[in-house]
């Protein structure tokens, strides 16, 4: 009995705080893909560079002396511009094109290309390593924790209910619903859908950079890092459902929770084809995901 106490809090524990972490981060990541898809219908493709760029512009400012607290805020705002204007000179040129699946598809994948070369060119190819911002440990139960990791935890989880909170019990987030599900009758109820549109490809691309500023300082920053997160975080939509808040939620806590656990059974090779394994068997069982549409919630 003791020992399966021992392996269940220096073993099994541990490693399962380590897919929660993991899980905050990748579903801060998917929730932002999973509105933009939601409401708009377009597959941000560029998503992991803007995830990128808000982690080089955190290094950047923390360089000028900017404190990681006025981080955590300043690099969203700048990311809001950003986001807007790649939605009016880019998604909003195709988005009543009969082809524009495909066509802004092609264009986020075309300008992600272009910002990662513009990453690379500006700060070079190397792996650069911000300071971690909350040193030391805390322990809890007979583990010793990061400090950082707790932090990631807690204000991740926060920041997931807030933007729920705005989606689902305000009038803002009434009118991005209203417009995913119908917005010509949302058009004519006076909805101002093109400024919802752009309004909310904006937020997503926020949130992109929010997570870039969290992750940096566990994950290090180099210009490919959205590669690393991306293919997770397009499963989790995937899974959870192409549009739905609570589907990327379920679905990156309960897939990064296998991952993690199973790395202590098996080879870590064989994590990523687990879970995309998993993808695989809930897309054929159901092809719609785990749950319904952002428009439709």
């Amino acid at each position: 009995m003791a020992d399966l106490i021992d392996y269940l809090q220096f073993v099994l524990a541990p490693q399962a705080l380590n897919g929660l972490s993991l899980g905050v981060a990748v579903v801060l990541m998917a929730l932002g893909l999973t509105i933009i898809f939601g409401l708009l219908d377009v597959i941000n493709m560029a998503h992991g560079e803007f995830y990128a760029m808000g982690a080089f512009l955190a290094l950047t400012l923390a360089g000028l002396g900017v404190g990681f607290w006025a981080l955590l805020v300043l690099v969203p705002l700048l990311m809001l511009p950003i986001g807007w204007l790649a939605e009016r000179w880019l998604i909003a040129r195709v988005f009543h094109s009969r082809d524009r699946h495909i066509l802004t598809l092609l264009l986020t994948f075309g300008l992600g290309m272009i910002l990662e070369d513009l990453l690379k060119l500006v700060y070079g190819p190397n792996t650069l390593r911000p300071e971690n911002p909350i040193e030391g440990g805390t322990e809890i139960l007979g583990m010793f924790l990061p400090n950082y990791r707790l932090f990631l935890i807690g204000f991740g989880l926060a920041l997931i209910a807030a933007v729920w909170l705005v989606v689902f019990r305000t009038g803002l987030g009434a009118m991005v619903r209203a417009a995913a599900f119908d917005k010509d009758m949302a058009s004519s109820l006076g909805v101002p859908v093109r400024r919802v549109y752009a309004g909310t490809f904006a937020f997503g691309v926020a949130l992109a950079g929010l997570s870039g500023v969290l992750l940096a300082p566990i994950y290090s920053v180099f210009p490919t890092m959205g590669r690393d997160f991306i293919l997770m975080a397009f499963t989790v939509v995937i899974v959870g459902g192409m549009g739905s808040i609570q589907g990327a939620v379920v679905a990156g806590l309960l897939l990064t929770q296998v991952q993690a656990l199973s790395s202590l059974y098996i080879s870590p090779v064989w994590s990523d084809p687990l879970v995309f394994g998993i993808m695989v068997l809930v897309l054929m069982v159901r092809p719609q995901g785990l749950f319904g549409r952002l428009g439709h919630a």
